[in-house]
């Protein structure tokens, strides 16, 4: 059976590059970029929840910033 990857909500529908989340056989979760199909970064359920939750909070919208 093939994984199931969920694409993120603010995604294009036109193809563009997107991030899709993904629970693999273990219970752990898999990111990846849709432009980078083999490339994954794998993390606990616990972990993805809190890093979620700091992206709500904007503890990381000074990263790339000048």
């Amino acid at each position: 059976m093939s994984r199931q990857w969920q694409k993120s909500t603010s995604s294009t529908q036109d193809g563009g590059n997107s991030v899709e989340v993904s629970t693999n056989s273990e219970g752990l979760i898999e990111i990846r970029e849709s432009a980078a199909p083999d490339s994954t970064i794998v993390t606990t359920p616990v972990k993805f929840a809190l890093w979620i939750e700091g992206v709500k909070r904007g503890e990381f919208d000074h990263f790339g910033k000048a």
